[in-house]
């Protein structure tokens, strides 16, 4: 099944693996951003009030996006730009959701709240340490 949808095209090591994990489960919870506010709101857990149906749906464009950059990112690592669009689409993730704890009190540490977090920590600092192994310069 994982061949069909092209798992077996994935560049060698575990990297284009995760990206291609996390990308197609960010495409999936597009999905869920636009149908209901349910999953959002529990992330967004202090201040459920703010959650509404536009930015629901703002959250599940930025999620599509996401998902497509990481994705492309997971096939094309060897391409310098390719690989540092996919770290950012981490670093702006992470830099959402640590705003909305510290600054805006948006968000409380839950479940919910953490799988983002640990999801763009991990793979930030996995991406950057990595970089030379993925991207050779000539």
């Amino acid at each position: 099944m994982l061949d069909l949808i092209g798992w077996s095209s994935l560049p060698a090591g575990l990297l284009p693996k995760w990206l291609w994990i996390v990308g197609v489960t960010s495409f999936l919870n597009t999905f869920q951003a636009f149908a209901t506010l349910s999953a959002t709101k529990r992330i967004y857990a202090n201040k459920q009030h703010e959650v509404t149906g536009l930015s629901g749906r703002t959250f599940g464009v930025w999620t599509l996006l996401s998902s497509v950059i990481r994705l492309f990112g997971a096939y094309n690592l060897h391409i310098a730009p390719m690989y540092q669009i996919t770290i950012c689409t981490f670093g702006i993730a992470w830099l959402h959701f640590m705003s909305e704890l510290f600054v805006f009190r948006t968000a409380k540490i839950t479940g919910p709240f953490l799988a983002p977090c640990v999801v763009a920590t991990s793979s930030l600092i996995w991406m950057v340490s990595q970089y030379s192994y993925y991207v050779k310069q000539y």
